[in-house]
C-alpha cells in the first residue's frame, strides 16, 4: 500500500472524526464506550437460547445481496465520484437526484454470484469509499491481480437473487437485519477479531487498535519472527494509520472465550486448515492464551466437524464457523457459499438442538462492493465500518405479524451486538468493549410464543457434497 494513499487516508479520517464530534451520545461519536441495556431474563433469551452458532461469511455489503429485498433498506442505484481531472464530467452529472452534487448516478447491475475480481477492502479503501460522507468513492478502487486498474462501475452491482436463493429463503422465513455495520472499516483479519472480542484495542490507554492485516501469514501467533501488525493510533486529535508498524500479531486481550470459560460454558471455533503453520482464518490463532493453551487442541476444529458434533449431541454453547475457500462468498469462481450456509442451518434445524439454538449468519466485511448507507458514527478505533448483511435463524425468530414468518429488523447493530446477545442470554457479564454500547440483536426474537417447527432450506448443494469435498488449504482472503 503506497505511502501517499496512507497519508491521504489519515487526512480523510481526521476530517471524519472532527465532523463526528457532535455525534450521538452513547452511540460512539468519538466518545468512550457507552452502555446499552435490555430488560428481563426472558427478553434476553436466557431461558430459551442454549446454543448460538455464528456463521461468518466473507466480503459482501447489504446492497450487494439484498438491494431488492422487499421492505428492506436497499437501493437500485449508487453515487460515484467521476475520476479526478474531469470537470466537464462533473458538471454533466451535477444536481442529479439522490447523489452529491457533481456525482454520477450509477444503476446497480444484476450479476452472477461467481465473481473473479477481488476488490480492494482495507482501511484506506474504506476511507476512500466513504469520501467524507459522500459514499461515492467505491469506483476508484482497484480490482486486484485479476482485474487491474480502477474498478469504475463494476462494484455497483447486486447479485441475482436466484443465485443466492438459500439466503433469501432464510431472510423470508426468519429475520433479516438491514442495519448491521462492521465494527471497523477494515479487512477480514481484524473483522474476525471483532467477532470474538468486540474490538482490537490492545493498550491500556485505549489509543491503539489492530486494523487490516499483519505483514506475513499466517495472521497470528504462528507468524514468522519479525511479523508486524497494522494499527490505528488515536493521537487525541486524529487517527494515524500505521501500516505494518504494530506489534507481533499474538494478542492478550480478552475475548468471549474468557467469559465462557469463567462460566464453564463450552465453545468451539470451526475453521479450515491453511498451510502447515496455524489456521489463518481462525480468530483464536491470534489469541496467545488459546494458541499456546490446551484449548487449541480441544476447541479448535475443522468445519466438517461441526456436522459431526451436531449429530452426536456435542454442539457447544457457542460456535463460530468459517468456510473453506471454495465455499466462501469472497469473490471466486465458485457458487457454493449459500448452500454451505444452508447445510449448517439444516443440520441444526433437523436435530434435537433446533428448539434451543440461534444461528446467526453475518458477513465479515464489505469486500469493496457498493453500499449506500453511511456509517452512523465514528469512534477512536476505526469504526463503524460499512453495512453488511445479517440473518438470524431461530424457532423464536420474530414475525412481522403473528403466524406470518419473516421480519426485517431496522435496528442499528454492530458486531458487538452479537456478542451482547450471547453475553445476556448466557449471563456471562460483559467484555466492556463495543458490546457495552451496542444494541443487542434480542429484538430479532419473540420469546412469548412456542418455538416454530423447522422447514428445510432448499439449496443446490447438499451437506454430503461438503462432507466429501477435500479442503482446499487456501486462505479465504488475503486482505
Amino acid at each position: 500500500m503506497g505511502v501517499v494513499v496512507r497519508e491521504l487516508a489519515v487526512t480523510a479520517v481526521a476530517a471524519l472524526l472532527l465532523s463526528a464530534c457532535g455525534g450521538e451520545v452513547g452511540a460512539g461519536g468519538g466518545l468512550p464506550y457507552a452502555s446499552s441495556t435490555e430488560s428481563g431474563s426472558a427478553e434476553s433469551g436466557s431461558k430459551f437460547v442454549k446454543h448460538v452458532v455464528v456463521v461468518i461469511q466473507e466480503n459482501r455489503t447489504f446492497d450487494n445481496f439484498f438491494s431488492t429485498f422487499p421492505g428492506a433498506n436497499g437501493t437500485t442505484f449508487g453515487c460515484m465520484e467521476p475520476p479526478s481531472g474531469s470537470p466537464a464530467l462533473r458538471y454533466r452529472y451535477q444536481g442529479l437526484s439522490g447523489c452529491p452534487s457533481g456525482d454520477r448516478r450509477v444503476p446497480l447491475k444484476k450479476v452472477n454470484l461467481a465473481e473473479r475480481c477481488d476488490w480492494s477492502h482495507a482501511y484506506p479503501n474504506f476511507v476512500a469509499d466513504y469520501d467524507v460522507g459522500r459514499m461515492d468513492g467505491f469506483g476508484l478502487e482497484g480490482g486486484g491481480k485479476n482485474c487491474p486498474g480502477k474498478v469504475g462501475t463494476a462494484v455497483y452491482q447486486y447479485v441475482d437473487p436466484h443465485q443466492i436463493a438459500p439466503y433469501w429463503s432464510m431472510a423470508q422465513r426468519y429475520v433479516l437485519g438491514d442495519n448491521m455495520f462492521q465494527t471497523q472499516g477494515s479487512g477480514s483479519f481484524s473483522a474476525h477479531q471483532d467477532l470474538v472480542a468486540g474490538a482490537t484495542i490492545f493498550n491500556q490507554t485505549r489509543t491503539k487498535s489492530l486494523i487490516d492485516f499483519p505483514s506475513h501469514a499466517p495472521w497470528g501467533c504462528d507468524a514468522p519472527p519479525g511479523t508486524k501488525s497494522t494499527i490505528l493510533l488515536w493521537t487525541g486529535m486524529k487517527l494515524e494509520d500505521q501500516f505494518h508498524e504494530g506489534p507481533f500479531p499474538c494478542m492478550s486481550y480478552a475475548t468471549l472465550r474468557d467469559l465462557l470459560d469463567a462460566k464453564s460454558d463450552s465453545w468451539a471455533y470451526y475453521s479450515p486448515p491453511v498451510e502447515n503453520t496455524g489456521k489463518l482464518w481462525n480468530a483464536f490463532e491470534a489469541i496467545k492464551a488459546v494458541r499456546y493453551g490446551p484449548e487449541w487442541r480441544t476447541n479448535i476444529r475443522e468445519p466438517n466437524a461441526f456436522f459431526n458434533d451436531v449429530t452426536k449431541g456435542r454442539l457447544p454453547t457457542v460456535s463460530w464457523i468459517v468456510p473453506d475457500n471454495p465455499d466462501s462468498d469472497h469473490p471466486t469462481v465458485h457458487d457454493t457459499g449459500p448452500s454451505w450456509v444452508a447445510s449448517i442451518v439444516n443440520a441444526v434445524g433437523e436435530s434435537p438442538y433446533w428448539d434451543t439454538t440461534a444461528v446467526i449468519v453475518v458477513w465479515d466485511d464489505w469486500g469493496g462492493f457498493y453500499d449506500h448507507v453511511k456509517p452512523p458514527f465514528f469512534d477512536h478505533w476505526g469504526g463503524l465500518g460499512f453495512r453488511v448483511p445479517l440473518i438470524v435463524i431461530s424457532p423464536y425468530a420474530r414475525e412481522t405479524h403473528p403466524g406470518t414468518p419473516g421480519y426485517i429488523s431496522h435496528t442499528r447493530y454492530e458486531f458487538g451486538s452479537i456478542l451482547k446477545f450471547i453475553e445476556n442470554a448466557r449471563g456471562l457479564g460483559s467484555l466492556g468493549t463495543t458490546d457495552r454500547r451496542a444494541n443487542s440483536i434480542v429484538d430479532c426474537f419473540d420469546f412469548t410464543r412456542a418455538p416454530r417447527p423447522f422447514t428445510k432450506i432448499k439449496a443446490p448443494y447438499s451437506r454430503e457434497y461438503f462432507l466429501h469435498q477435500p479442503y482446499s488449504h487456501q486462505p479465504v482472503d488475503s486482505e
